[in-house]
């Protein structure tokens, strides 16, 4: 058995390409539109991690999405998270919780799929602004 990807529903591919790729980091490794089928996927992938493979479903008819808190999230480990954070935040990326402790943070796509981020080795020492930052929303 191997693992192939994960799903996810998106209601606009471009902001969700946006988010994940121009600043998430991820990178497109293939796309499959279906004119029969009224849907393209998309599968991204962490920069030199293709083994591990988010796809992200859009369904060319409009359809409301729930929150799906059962789903739980997507991980990555990150090499900076407190220079990760910031770019998001300067993309305009709600840090939902911030790397106080220096080692893991959470936010959200544009659909409110949770995204963990956890700090490479070990936890980077605590520093402002990320340890005074208040939780934002939930993940």
């Amino acid at each position: 058995m191997k693992y192939l990807h994960t799903m996810v529903r998106v209601t606009d591919i471009d902001a969700s390409l946006d988010f994940y790729c121009n600043k998430l980091g991820l990178r497109e490794l293939q796309r499959y539109d279906s004119e029969q089928g009224r849907f393209t996927l998309v599968f991204l992938a962490a920069p030199g991690d293709d083994e591990a493979q988010v796809e992200l479903t859009h369904n060319w008819d409009p359809e409301e999405y729930d929150e799906g808190r059962n789903f739980g999230h997507l991980a990555y480990q990150v090499d900076n998270i407190y220079a990760l954070c910031q770019t998001l935040m300067d993309a305009g990326v709600t840090i939902n919780r911030p790397p106080r402790d220096g080692h893991m943070a959470f936010v959200r796509s544009p659909d409110n799929i949770s995204i963990e981020l956890l700090q490479k080795g070990d936890s980077l020492p605590p520093e402002e602004p990320w340890v005074s930052m208040e939780s934002e929303g939930h993940w």
